[in-house]
């Protein structure tokens, strides 16, 4: 694999064209090499323009699309970039990265995005607003109501990124902002930013997303921060001092901007005291330990910094650890076999040897020498992992504040589950710890403990051994973030994250109103009766499309019968001595699901027709007991209506009401179906 391509000048794409500085910018080299790979500069660019770009071509665009079209978009654009992963992978090699640390960034990235493709076609509707919640009452004769709305906010979503996933760190930000609706602006880390604007490259040649919908910025951002208004929002990922500044930059302080920080992270891992030498628990942590220390040379905001272990297995712990970090010996990114790669660059390798010395006023190396050059791979940036021991963590109060971003960690012990979770709390808020062990009230007392300063835990024992992602993974259904001097902010967390680009709004008014504004049918708005609701198609159906049913009675064979036939003789319905004995019924009682099946028998309508299947139904409550001879009523409201952009049918959220004679309310719940979009003249002949 030839790695000696020609500099380049790296360009920012901003206002829909390719732009580079005006000056030539700093240097790029490669991490392994030393090699000279690109020159940045942002200097000369407007980017107050650049932001009204986004919010006036980018925004609206956007927001015309429904949830499902900016999904789909993001399906296809991950696609399109999975077929070219090979030319990033050869990129990303020069940012020290080997293949899999470089499968984490690429891959996980695109990954990252189809899922919430995958996850916006399945968890939102084929809108373009969100009700956020249940309606809220707000008079007793339903003409006054309130609904929680989420919308997009108008403005653009500034991404600040770390060098140490220039991919997965673009993408993962990017697809839930997108995904909301909102244009984003990325402004990568200079270190590794050829491999992002690569990528860039590559989404913008596809055409895929609309105009203005993605920017980037290689170099510095100059002045766009005194640009953001209230509307936009701001992520950083980075150092908590420059987070810090930013977040208290005059702009985004008046304007209360938005602003969510990913910081440094001191993470912690725990062997919990059940897990001694022998046990599965004990080999799999000190497997995750070595790996996270050498995995992206421990350049990962969630690898481990701190390891904590029983006192009486330090020694045991220390050995393992040293013989299994003996073997990651550094190498060339895209050699086979190479388990670690170098740090992103010189400098940054001067910087974790500062911070290694810092370390070393409170704790000693136990193994690796930071100082150390592999023979013939001087020029590169390459450093052997480092581990240190601190035998008195208490009081080593370095090893709790200093953070040596690199393939580090210091071994420390504990006495007690209470010392542990101490310990760990001394890092001020982390993104990430891990427990190992098998004992069920040691992860009780651990987890409980640990969560108030974390934003995830991971456990760790022999059952998910195997299927379990590890320590360090953050996940696009998790949130990713962490209190404290973790930043206090989130991203990921499945749809937590693209609502973070979405204003909540409490909207008030008449149901019939409210529905206009959601799409949703709700008590209280106007409902038409007339043809059954079941014989319309997508075509036809409107929300508040209404059935009200014939009514039908209870009686005592109805329900034994219901009782022998499913094998539900619970003594509340065949024992009236026990039922009255029971203080929320006056007599036997009929089956709640008896309720719902004679609710179905009275409103669906039995042909062949646009109604396809039923899928389910949500909310279900019995409110009120019916007794033998109650009669039952059903009204049946389309409630929502939600097509699938890529399908010959949608689903149809009805709201089902089943009373009794005194107009009691029986049951509630929403009943959940297939419908076609049309329904031909072909298909009604054949009816």
């Amino acid at each position: 694999m030839t790695m000696n391509a020609a500099p380049r000048r790296l360009e920012s794409l901003i206002c829909g064209r390719w732009t580079p500085g005006e000056r030539q910018g700093a240097p790029l080299l490669d991490a392994a090499t030393g090699a000279l790979v690109a020159h940045i500069d942002a200097s000369g660019i407007d980017m107050g323009a650049a932001l009204d770009w986004g919010r006036r071509t980018g925004g609206p665009a956007l927001r015309a699309m429904s949830f499902h079209d900016r999904a789909a978009m993001l399906k296809a654009l991950g696609l399109a970039l999975m077929a070219r992963k090979e030319a990033f992978y050869t990129e990303s090699y020069r940012t020290g990265a080997t293949r899999a640390d470089g499968w984490v960034d690429i891959e996980g990235g695109i990954g990252t995005m189809l899922t919430y493709a995958s996850k916006g076609r399945r968890e939102l509707p084929n809108t373009r607003v969100l009700t956020d919640g249940d309606l809220e009452p707000l008079s007793k004769d339903h003409s006054f109501s309130a609904q929680h709305i989420l919308t997009p906010l108008q403005g653009v979503a500034v991404h600040i990124n770390a060098y140490n996933f220039p991919v997965w760190g673009m993408l993962e930000k990017i697809a839930p902002a997108l995904l909301a609706g909102m244009p984003c602006i990325v402004k990568p880390a200079s270190q590794t930013a050829y491999l992002t604007e690569l990528v860039v490259r590559a989404i913008n040649d596809t055409g895929i997303l609309p105009a203005g919908a993605l920017q980037l910025i290689c170099g510095s951002v100059g002045d766009l921060l005194d640009h953001v208004t209230g509307q936009d929002v701001v992520t950083f990922t980075g150092s908590a001092w420059t987070g810090r500044k930013l977040r208290s930059h005059k702009a985004i302080v008046e304007n209360s901007t938005r602003f969510t920080m990913e910081a440094d992270s001191l993470n912690a891992s725990i062997l919990g005291p059940d897990a001694g030498p022998g046990t599965p628990e004990f080999d799999l942590f000190v497997r995750e330990v070595a790996r996270e220390m050498t995995s992206k040379a421990g350049q990962k905001c969630t690898a481990i910094r701190r390891v904590m272990v029983p006192a009486a297995h330090i020694d045991a712990v220390q050995d393992a650890l040293a013989l299994r970090l003996a073997g990651a010996t550094p190498g060339l990114p895209e050699a086979e076999g190479t388990r670690m790669g170098p740090l992103a660059s010189l400098d940054q390798r001067e910087e974790v040897r500062a911070r290694i010395r810092e370390l070393q006023a409170v704790a000693h190396i136990v193994a690796g020498d930071p100082d150390a050059l592999p023979e013939g791979l001087e020029g590169g940036a390459f450093m052997a992992p480092v581990l240190l021991r601190a035998d008195d963590p208490m009081t080593a109060v370095a090893v709790h504040d200093c953070e040596a971003f690199g393939p580090v960690a210091t071994l420390m012990p504990y006495e007690g589950v209470d010392q542990a979770v101490a310990l760990a709390a001394m890092g001020k808020g982390s993104l990430v710890s891990s427990v190992f062990t098998d004992d069920a009230r040691v992860a009780e007392e651990m987890v409980l403990g640990l969560a108030p300063f974390h934003g995830r835990v991971m456990i760790g024992n022999r059952v998910s051994a195997k299927s379990s992602t590890g320590h360090g993974s953050p996940l696009a259904g998790l949130v990713h973030g962490g209190p404290g001097r973790a930043g206090g902010g989130e991203e990921l967390g499945g749809m937590r994250g693209v609502k973070h680009y979405m204003q909540r709004t409490a909207v008030q008014g008449a149901p019939g109103l409210l529905s206009a504004v959601t799409g949703r049918w709700s008590e209280g708005a106007p409902a038409q009766t007339g043809t059954h609701p079941f014989r319309k198609s997508l075509a036809e159906l409107r929300i508040g499309d209404q059935l009200v049913t014939a009514a039908r009675p209870v009686t005592q064979e109805d329900v034994e019968h219901f009782a022998h036939f499913t094998g539900d003789t619970f003594y509340a319905h065949m024992d009236s001595d026990a039922a009255r004995a029971n203080p929320f019924f006056d007599d036997r009682v009929a089956h709640g699901y008896l309720i719902a099946s004679f609710a179905a028998g009275l409103f669906v309508d039995p042909a062949p027709g646009p109604v396809l299947a039923n899928y389910g139904v949500d909310h279900m409550r019995f409110l009120a007991p019916v007794y033998f001879g109650d009669t039952l009523q059903v009204r049946l409201t389309c409630k929502e209506i939600n097509p699938r952009a890529n399908a010959d049918h949608g689903e149809v959220r009805w709201d089902c009401q089943v009373t009794k004679q005194d107009g009691t309310v029986a049951a509630q719940y929403d009943v959940l179906t297939m419908v076609a979009k049309t329904w031909g003249q072909a298909a009604r002949a054949a009816e």
